[in-house]
């Protein structure tokens, strides 16, 4: 058989090739994140002055239990802010108490963990790193996309640029510059290099985390911590890392 006008049609269209990978890129996931991230970078550099706040990205720090990855760190004399961002497009709903929050599509309805919550252990990370005071340290929560929220959220979640009006409500000097300028060599000196390795590192350990036939050590004790179920309540069924010498030590973990 002859395969030759069928290759000859093949490569007159070589060049729908590259086109469709970058069609399949801009609509990943992954670029879409960037995309986020990008955007909430620029509304701090545009309307934050570089002067009175600064900024650290992609900011991994140790942990007891591995590691923790905050999105962006901005140190002023009015605080430092801890911001998680994402990108997520449809309706919005949660609670400040909810261990999970629903995003709905149309008629699809997806769950996905609380970013107070997940917010609150990058903040609690930063806290014992830096040996601050709590009041101090401010979580806020930024989403970008095309997404409405539909329940009352409090005011350090936001949309887009409006995080920044929020950053900005804080008016009381709490720290020097000298200590803003201590903060940010601290922050330095603590946070894990950038690089692929310290990326792999992080990623192999969310995998740990959620993986119940894991080994892992309570940061209190140091007994086995084993995976537990919350029996009562509005996180009733949701699962977490509890020490086996439970009621004598109640260390706990949460599962993502």
């Amino acid at each position: 058989m002859d395969y030759s006008p069928i290759i000859s049609q093949f490569l007159k269209l070589w060049w729908l090739i590259p086109i469709l990978l970058v069609v399949g890129l801009l609509q990943s996931p992954w670029f879409k994140g960037v995309t986020g991230e990008a955007l909430v970078r620029l509304a701090a550099r545009l309307r934050l002055p570089r002067d009175t706040y600064h900024p650290i990205h992609n900011v991994t720090l140790p942990t007891p239990d591995g590691t923790t990855q905050i999105d962006h760190i901005l140190v002023s004399r009015f605080g430092v802010f801890v911001v998680e961002t994402k990108h997520m497009k449809g309706w919005i709903f949660g609670s400040e108490k909810d261990a999970q929050w629903t995003q709905k599509i149309f008629k699809h309805s997806f769950k996905f963990q609380n970013p107070l919550s997940q917010n609150y252990k990058h903040v609690k990370a930063l806290e014992a790193a830096l040996g601050i005071p709590p009041d101090v340290i401010h979580s806020v929560v930024v989403f970008s996309g095309d997404c409405t929220f539909k329940t009352h959220l409090p005011a350090n979640v936001a949309r887009g640029g409006r995080y920044i009006t929020h950053i900005k409500s804080f008016q009381q000097q709490v720290l020097s510059d000298v200590q803003v300028q201590e903060t940010l060599a601290r922050i330095q000196a603590v946070r894990l290099p950038e690089s692929l390795a310290t990326t792999r590192r992080h990623i192999n350990n969310l995998r740990a985390r959620r993986d119940p036939t894991a080994e892992r050590a309570c940061p209190r004790c140091g007994s086995s911590m084993v995976v537990r179920t919350v029996k009562q309540g509005r996180n009733a069924g949701t699962q977490f890392w509890g020490c086996s010498s439970y009621p004598k030590c109640k260390a706990m973990q949460s599962l993502a």
